[in-house]
């Protein structure tokens, strides 16, 4: 089937009764009231379209009476609970700014993301102890006190009048990762995510299907991606509290999933488990994989757990997914890019943004430059930073994605994160490229992950880090015969064999670059003492 094309006339004309994130609920509940909504896997209970509608319009309206205002934010660090669906589209009914936070977050970064958007409200499972801290938050739930919460929403049904919400209104605040940065408040409108709702399950086709939600609520994969879009075409949400491999193979075969979308380690985590070859998977149409690119023992491994199998180019800062391949059940087909943009969001490549803030020219195919998008899905911005939302987008409405890339008549081609393109002897080297020359050697290597660090000759040198297999035996004299092949600034001057699992992971199971900086400018420390920085040579 080709991949269905989105313009934005089909937006505004067809789903203008969805372009808040709370109207694709009640569009479904007028229509199949009785259908489920939500299957929580985890405890075997359900939610149906009409006691999605209700109960959280009962909830929007004791919020209001408590105190919240639109534009305020409430913060949770809780479970994909049933609850926790219901009060975050209670709080888009009321206008109130969700912020769904990392549940393994230290207290410091709690405080810290609470007060960068002074959370008014803060909904937690966790046993820190926040408001002496953030004394702003005027509400904090427990578990104990959620209950009350609801038992008091529910008891207390006189009308409440809720403030009017707009598609370019605040809707949720997702943190950015942090595997390039310190981690940012990015704030997603209404219209962003309903934008997306449509082009994403347009795409891997959604329609009224049954998707396995098993991300943290934490992620934009969790939120905008599976679980809005799953709303919005009117599908059933399977969701797991908390990711657990075995888990999700159960609620596939129990509950007959249709489509499952996850990033790589997670796959690889059902797919390892001893259950994975004894549940009957057969349910599953399309498996969609995003997060990071991989090699094509993956893909064809993917296409054994689902007939249909597709990726795209998802990121917080575009609400969700931008790009897309079509679901096909070809492995070497799914290889050949990161997919194409939709016509409501346009993508193209071009120059580094100007220094009084407008986008650089646009290049032509089969050159690098930065990845950028210009519509409804750019989110508004990074909320108490506005100098890190002028660099994120031009003052003509330009999305820098922070990604390098080209174009060819297939889609899109990752080069690379724009921070982390490595410079030796002037030299352009995007690291993606190194890894995934590596990750050739698929008997014997894991991952890889590489970076730059300052060289007294070179300027900057390539330092790889390789993570073997379980049980594998290899050294470097084999890594630099594979380097070989590659273009000689390309090839690593220092190599770091890691064992199976070793390698530093960020909270959403990428590698975490900062990290492995770090790593490597502490092992070019010692190299440094030893005398062999300036002395290694690359063969």
């Amino acid at each position: 089937m080709p991949l269905a094309v989105c313009t934005l006339e089909q937006y505004e004309q067809e789903y203008r009764d969805r372009h808040v994130v709370h109207g694709a609920v009640d569009y479904w509940a007028a229509r199949k009231p009785a259908a489920l909504a939500v299957i929580n896997a985890t405890r075997d209970t359900t939610l149906e379209w009409a006691a999605l509608a209700r109960i959280s319009a009962l909830l929007a309206a004791e919020l209001v009476r408590r105190g919240f205002r639109k534009g305020d934010f409430l913060a949770t660090s809780l479970p994909l609970l049933n609850e926790h669906i219901l009060l975050e589209y209670a709080c888009f009914r009321a206008g109130i700014i969700h912020v769904p936070l990392d549940l393994r977050l230290s207290p410091a970064e709690i405080v810290r993301s609470l007060s960068l958007v002074r959370a008014k409200g803060y909904a937690t499972a966790l046993p820190h102890d926040v408001q002496a801290e953030c004394p702003f938050t005027e509400h904090v739930w427990d578990v104990a006190a959620l209950q009350g919460l609801f038992q008091a929403a529910l008891a207390d049904t006189a009308p409440v009048e809720l403030p009017h919400v707009e598609p370019g209104d605040g809707a949720q605040v997702i943190f950015t990762t942090g595997s390039t940065g310190r981690p940012k408040a990015a704030l997603l409108t209404h219209r962003s995510i309903t934008a997306q709702n449509l082009c994403l399950g347009s795409a891997f086709e959604f329609a009224e299907s049954s998707v396995l939600i098993n991300l943290p609520p934490s992620h934009v994969g969790c939120q905008a991606e599976l679980l809005m879009s799953t709303f919005f075409h009117g599908g059933t949400a399977v969701t797991l509290e908390i990711f657990d491999p075995g888990k999700s193979l159960e609620a596939i075969e129990k509950y007959k999933v249709r489509l499952i979308g996850q990033i790589p380690a997670m796959f690889h985590m059902e797919w390892r488990h001893s259950e994975y070859s004894k549940r009957e998977l057969g349910s599953l149409e399309i498996g969609v994989y995003g997060g990071q690119s991989v090699p094509r023992p993956f893909l064809d491994k993917l296409r054994s757990m689902a007939p249909r199998i597709a990726t795209g180019l998802g990121l917080t800062e575009a609400s969700g997914f931008c790009t897309y391949t079509e679901p096909c059940g070809d492995a070497a087909a799914a290889a050949a890019s990161i997919g194409q943009a939709m016509p409501i969001y346009p993508m193209t490549i071009r120059q580094p943004m100007h220094q009084d803030g407008r986008a650089g020219d646009e290049l032509p195919g089969g050159q690098i430059g930065h990845v950028c998008f210009k519509g409804p899905q750019t989110f508004a911005g990074y909320v108490a930073d506005p100098d890190a939302t002028r660099q994120a987008i031009s003052t003509d409405g330009y999305l820098y994605t922070g990604d390098m890339g080209y174009l060819s008549e297939k889609g899109l081609h990752f080069a690379g994160r724009a921070r982390f393109v490595i410079k030796p002897a002037g030299y352009q080297v995007f690291p993606g490229d190194v890894e995934n020359h590596f990750a050739q050697l698929e008997d014997k290597v894991a991952a890889c992950g590489v970076v730059g660090v300052a060289h007294p000759i070179w300027i900057e040198a390539i330092v790889a880090f390789v993570e073997k297999k379980p049980g594998a035996e290899l050294t470097e004299a084999e890594l630099r015969r594979h380097a070989r092949s590659l273009t000689s600034y390309m090839r690593p001057l220092h190599y770091v064999i890691v064992e199976a699992g070793q390698l530093p992971l960020n909270r959403v199971a990428k590698i975490d670059n900062l990290k492995l900086k770090e790593m490597a400018e502490a092992e070019v420390e010692i190299l440094k003492a030893r005398g062999r920085w300036q002395s290694e040579t690359t063969e």
